[in-house]
């Protein structure tokens, strides 16, 4: 009994030692209303116009009835060649910009190296992911011309951003007494990274890569409207033509290879969790 009066008055106790900040939280809550409100004011829904649900319907026509020749049309303008290309670029990608993360996200952390040199690399990994990939396409684009190699190096250069971004953060988080057993040992900075570091990481490193590749899957069709290579061009034409049995082949396989590949990354990324290589 004393011990149960005893455990209600440290329960009270604490209960009552909480700051008392009410009003803190009501002043975020009307803030966030009053965003919500001013936000509701700049997009008002005026119905649809007659046009407009006839191109509904036509949409959903061509999506449930797809042009099947595409499927099967070997050439490069056909569906199979325009995936392929939209796997490669996304693959390709993905392995150029996670290579060269790796020696930026080492030069990056405060642990590793002084932190002048790791907030120079932070900055020029923040510009990076300031602008957004379209904006990086546009520029190369000027640069490389229209293509799928313009598409790569678009991709390469955000996923250097992105997976910097969060191999920094596994870095900064791993287990310091190897390292400090190391420098015990007089080993330098890089035999730190070869024998402390990356044994740690490397499951971290590929699943973060898996997950940049899933992220630029997705891009490269949307790149691929500002003539960045795969299937996001003829896609946009056929868009822009109101050729919707075309838009829905292209839709329909987009759909089929987005699921796969997303189970067999979640695959992937399981069994390096449980420790599998």
């Amino acid at each position: 009994m004393t011990q149960e009066m005893t455990a209600n008055e440290n329960v009270l106790e604490k209960l009552y030692s909480e700051p008392k900040n009410l009003w803190k939280r009501l002043l975020i809550a009307a803030v966030v209303i009053g965003l919500v409100i001013w936000g509701n004011s700049g997009s008002q829904f005026q119905g649809l116009t007659e046009k407009g649900l006839n191109v509904a319907r036509a949409i959903l026509y061509g999506i449930t009835h797809p042009e099947t020749m595409l499927l099967f049309d070997l050439t490069e303008k056909g569906i199979p060649y325009l995936i392929l290309e939209t796997i490669s670029i996304a693959f390709l990608s993905t392995f150029i910009g996670a290579c060269l993360a790796i020696p930026i996200s080492f030069l990056s952390s405060t642990n590793i190296v002084p932190k002048p040199v790791a907030y120079l690399f932070r900055a020029i990994t923040l510009l990076i992911r300031t602008i957004p990939s379209l904006i990086w396409a546009l520029i190369w684009i000027r640069v490389t011309g229209p293509g799928a190699f313009c598409g790569v190096i678009t991709q390469s250069i955000c996923s250097i951003g992105m997976i910097s971004k969060m191999n920094i953060s596994a870095i900064e988080n791993l287990d310091t007494g190897v390292l400090e057993a190391l420098d015990a040992c007089g080993a330098n900075t890089f035999e730190k990274i070869r024998c402390g570091v990356i044994p740690q990481l490397s499951a971290t490193f590929i699943s973060t890569a898996i997950y940049r590749f899933d992220i630029n899957l997705k891009d490269a069709t949307i790149l691929g409207i500002v003539g960045a290579g795969g299937i996001g061009f003829p896609l946009n034409d056929a868009i822009a033509n109101a050729r919707w049995n075309r838009v829905g082949a292209f839709l329909l396989v987009l759909v089929i290879m987005v699921i796969i590949i997303e189970w067999i990354s979640t695959q992937i990324r399981a069994s390096l969790a449980r420790g599998k290589r």
